[in-house]
Parts: C-alpha cells; sequence; structure tokens
C-alpha cells in the first residue's frame, strides 16, 4: 500500500494528480490518505506527526511524505526504510524524527530525475513514481545513490508545542504520553487529566494520552482551539512526576 501524508489539502487539486500518476505508475495498489492537512509548510510539526502516526501501518507500507516549502531548490530527495516501511520524500526533517527512532534505518539519495519535473511540484513528478516503484516490489536501485545521513535532522526528542489541530479543536501536542507526566499548561492555564472527553463536565478543557500515543488538549463537546486560542507552534508545559 501507498500511504500519503502532506499539506496539500483536500480542496485543491493536488492530491488528485498525485493519485492519477500513483495509479498509471502502480495500478492496483491501494492509496491510503493518512492526512492532509498537516500543518502548512511545517515539516518540523510533521515530522513528529509522522513519526506517532507511521506505527499504526504495516511493514512494507510506502509513506509518501511531501511537506515541502524548499521544493525546487537544491534540497535533498530521498528514500527512507524504516522499521520495514518505507518513505519517500524531501530531506528537510520531515524524516528525520522516524530515522532517529528507529533501530535500523537505511538512507538513499533520489538522484534520477524525470523528463518532466515541475520545479513547484516534486510530489507528483518525482516522489509519486519512486514511492509506486516501491509499492510494486521493485527497489529503483538505478535511480538511488546510498547515503549515510539525513541532510536536515531535527531533534528527535518530544516537541512540547501544539503541532496539529483537527476538526473538531482539539490539539495534539509533540509530547508522548508517558505515566511519568504530572500537569500539563498551555495557554496560560493547567488542565485537568482524563481519560477521555466525558471525564470533565461539557465545555470543560482536559488533556489525555491520544489514540496515537501523543499528549492532546480538548474540551468535552467543544473546541480547545476556539476556547483557548490554541494555535499549532503555541508552547505546552509538561511537568514529570519526581
Amino acid at each position: 500500500m501507498i500511504v500519503l501524508f502532506t499539506d496539500f489539502g483536500s480542496r485543491d487539486p493536488y492530491v488528485g494528480q498525485v493519485k492519477a500518476r500513483l495509479a498509471t505508475v502502480a495500478p492496483g495498489v491501494p492509496v491510503i490518505d493518512l492526512l492532509h492537512e498537516v500543518p502548512d509548510f511545517n515539516p518540523h510539526a510533521g515530522a513528529h506527526l509522522l513519526a506517532a502516526l507511521a506505527g499504526g501501518f504495516p511493514p512494507g507500507a510506502v509513506f509518501l511524505a511531501v511537506v515541502d516549502p524548499g521544493v525546487g531548490t537544491p534540497r535533498g530527495s530521498v528514500v527512507m526504510q524504516a522499521c520495514g516501511r518505507w518513505y519517500v520524500g524531501p530531506d528537510n526533517g520531515l524524516l528525520s524524527v522516524v530515522a532517529a527512532r528507529a533501530p535500523d534505518t537505511r538512507l538513499w539519495r533520489i538522484t534520477w530525475r524525470p523528463e518532466v519535473l515541475s520545479a513547484t511540484f516534486h510530489g507528483r513528478d518525482l516522489f509519486a513514481p519512486v514511492a509506486a516503484a516501491l509499492a510494486r516490489g521493485d527497489f529503483p536501485q538505478e535511480r538511488l545513490d546510498g547515503v549515510d545521513a539525513l541532510g536536515v535532522e531535527f531533534d528527535a526528542g518530544d516537541l512540547p508545542r501544539i503541532i496539529y489541530v483537527d476538526h473538531y479543536g482539539n490539539a495534539w501536542t509533540g509530547v508522548r504520553g508517558e505515566p511519568s507526566v504530572a500537569r500539563v499548561r498551555a495557554a496560560g492555564r493547567e488542565f485537568a487529566r482524563g481519560d477521555c472527553f466525558a471525564a470533565v463536565e461539557k465545555g470543560h478543557g482536559l488533556w489525555f494520552v491520544n489514540s496515537v500515543g501523543l499528549i492532546e488538549l480538548a474540551v468535552n463537546r467543544g473546541s480547545a482551539a476556539a476556547t483557548y486560542g490554541l494555535r499549532v507552534g503555541d508552547r505546552v508545559d509538561v511537568e514529570r512526576a519526581s
């Protein structure tokens, strides 16, 4: 399967264009739309989201990951294998948290260039054909050169900031939930701890460990983003028990 993870959005034609290219090069291979609302132009937030979400997919899955504000510049393009899964995308830090947390990462630089390559749409013209070849089981050796490290690497530790706000207004953080977490503060207030939304009264805020293991801020039957003015990039203070 090919798993799409992008900041392309759902209203514009970009996802459809990528899927058309994938269907041409790898007909019959399932394509999963994981997320197309990764925070715009933000590979740092995307790197932590990808690391949290990727574990839900089986070995052999091919992630086409594109959050690429530097498209068309000399930034690198890479293929990565980690924990049996494949990743194709820009070398701008987007794949680096997955790489750092995996025990068995292998990396290749994409040296191939197609005859037609838009300066602003490498997701369709460069990354999609490589991902499709991998999904077909055809490792494109002639298009790649092995490398020892990524060119851009983010800190793979927890990121104490809001990295994603879903359509409910729930704010995901880049902090993994652990038993040692005692208090969580954001937007100038401390959030109550709960195991689910209904752990607090309607309209009240809370934090919990979400379904992919990250600390999330929410309001029971409401929007934490609207209630507290939370935005991607906002600081979150996490206190751990001593």
